[in-house]
This record gives structure tokens, sequence and C-alpha cells, in this order.
């Protein structure tokens, strides 16, 4: 059966990846993004598709189009792009999700939240499971951030309880691969960028400090598979690749495939970084029968390949 999908944020990195895949499935999709971190060059090669349609717009203003399933990706999710205006940042997580929560409750749509493994925050459990309530410093210049995905995902389940909303809350661990922002500051681009450029690679605090790396085709058939799963399946659930790697490990990877002459060199770690991240995906497996097939280093030559291709232009 095929759908009318909106997805807000849609011109983004995940959003763009997300317009493919359902467009592939044979759903119509309705892209609507304002274009701060996503851009059209993304969604361009879709442009001609009977099944596609971009909209200008904001989600912290309300939306009047009749769709059945919703797909709510619209916030800043680099630290560099959501500290950069920090109010509009709380704004888009909380006015966007009671825009969107709005616009399910009037259409009867199903609608899925793009929450993060922010929530957890810098964890005292390891590796984080659904039920662990976090550890968020409800002040420092993270906030606006973790504490406005928190808020949204509290939104969501008051709208599932209040009003009987089929809602599906997807906590989404760090992801890579094409379309990334070169310069979102975020570790994979930035050592990607900066190997290809032969610049320094820099790695902050003594880089024994984890993350775990998703592809985003893994992580974008985990998002379709939980949006079409029964709808007694709410989440929160955790969408992510358990295989942790530290900040070395991943620098001495991408040196290696691009054939790179930079030098490591470290900075100091900055405020309320989390020293560890890492999924516990035994919910995804069991209800949704998924996990990860990309491995980090087939993952990075793809990633890779698409940097060196916006380099060049």
């Amino acid at each position: 059966m095929s759908h009318k999908s909106l997805i807000s944020g849609g011109a983004g990195f995940l959003g763009s990846h997300l317009c493919d895949a359902l467009i592939k499935q044979g759903h119509y999709v309705l892209c609507v993004d304002n274009f701060f971190t996503g851009s059209k060059d993304n969604v361009s090669h879709l442009i001609s598709s009977s099944k596609f349609e971009l909209m200008r717009h904001d989600v912290t203003f309300p939306l009047y189009v009749e769709v059945d399933q919703i797909y709510n990706l619209a916030c800043p999710a680099s630290p560099i792009h959501y500290q950069f205006d920090p109010v509009q940042t709380t704004k888009t997580s909380v006015h966007g999700a009671i825009n969107m929560l709005g616009l399910a409750k009037r259409t009867g749509a199903r609608i899925l939240q793009a929450s993060t493994s922010e929530v957890y925050g810098d964890p005292e459990v390891h590796p984080q499971t659904e039920d662990y309530w976090g550890r968020v410093n409800p002040i420092g210049i993270r906030s606006c951030y973790d504490e406005g995905k928190r808020c949204a995902e509290t939104l969501f389940f008051d709208y599932f309880r209040q009003h009987h909303l089929e809602i599906k809350v997807m906590r989404i661990f760090n992801t890579y691969g094409p379309r990334m922002h070169p310069n979102d500051g975020r570790v994979v681009s930035n050592f990607i960028v900066q190997a290809l450029q032969n610049k320094p690679i820099t790695i902050y605090g003594d880089g024994s400090q984890t993350r775990s790396f998703c592809y985003v085709s893994d992580l974008i058939e985990g998002m379709i598979k939980f949006m079409e799963s029964d709808k007694t399946i709410t989440g929160p659930m955790n969408i992510g690749n358990p295989n942790e790697f530290t900040m070395l490990e991943l620098a001495e990877l991408v040196l290696r495939l691009t054939s790179s002459q930079s030098k490591i060199i470290f900075k100091t770690l900055p405020e309320d970084d989390p020293k560890q991240r890492q999924p516990n995906i035994s919910l995804a497996k069991n209800k949704l029968g998924w996990e990860p097939k990309v491995n980090l280093k087939d993952g990075l030559k793809e990633t890779i390949k698409y940097f060196e291709g916006v380099l060049k232009s």
C-alpha cells in the first residue's frame, strides 16, 4: 500500500536518504525543509519525480496538508549548527513537535519522531538501553538540543495517551554517510575532510572516548521498518550500530583509507561531551528483526568517495 509521507527536515542528511528510500518503495513524499542545514542539492535528483514534492516551510509554524504518515526529522543535529541559535533549536524541537503532532491528530496520520541518543546525556549506564532515563545537564551549551529532544519525546507520549495517536519514537545514534554536511563539526566528516586536504586531524580529549557509527542505509532501513511495524510498538527504540570505536581508532582508519599525510593533534574536550556512546539494540532486533549490516570500513569508503566529489566541486 502506498502512503503519502511528509518528511520534515527532508532535505537534510538523513531526510534526503529517507525521501530516496520511500520513493523507491512507491510512496508519495512531501519534503518539508527551511534549508537552515538542509540543502536542495540533497534532493535535486528527485525534483523530476511525480511522487516527490518539495516545500519550503519552518516547522515552528503550523502546516495544513493531507498526509497519512509523518516523519519528524526537522532539527539541526550537530553541535556547531544547533548551538548557532540555541533558542531556535529548542523551538524547532518543541514547537515543531507540537505542530507535527497537531497535524497527525487532524489527519489521523501515524507519526515518527527522530529523537537522539543525546537524550541519555553523558550516561552512567553502558551500553544504553531504552529504559535508562539519562543524565543531562539542563543548563549547558548542548541543552537546547538534548532537552529539546527530551521534551519532544514527552509531547509524543502525551499525545499518545491523551489523543490515542499512533506514535513511534526512535533514538538515533551517530550516523554517517554521503550527504553529511562537510562543516558540521561531526567527527566522521571532520576527520575525512581534514585527511583529504592533508590537514592535521584534530582529536578532542585523549582520543579514548568512544562512539558507535551507523551507516546511513542501515539507519533508514531501521526507520522505515519501525514506521511500518505494529501500532503497539511505540518505542522509544534505539537504532544505531553497537560496534564501538575510540576516536583514535576512527582517525587511524580514515588515514589508512585516504592514504593521507595528515598528522593527528589533540585539543581539549568541549563541555558536556559524552565519554561513551553505544546503543543496546536488542529491542530493535526483537521487534523489527533489524540490525546494521554495513561495517565501518565499507561505510567510510562510500563516505570518503562522496567528500572527494564535494571537495573537487
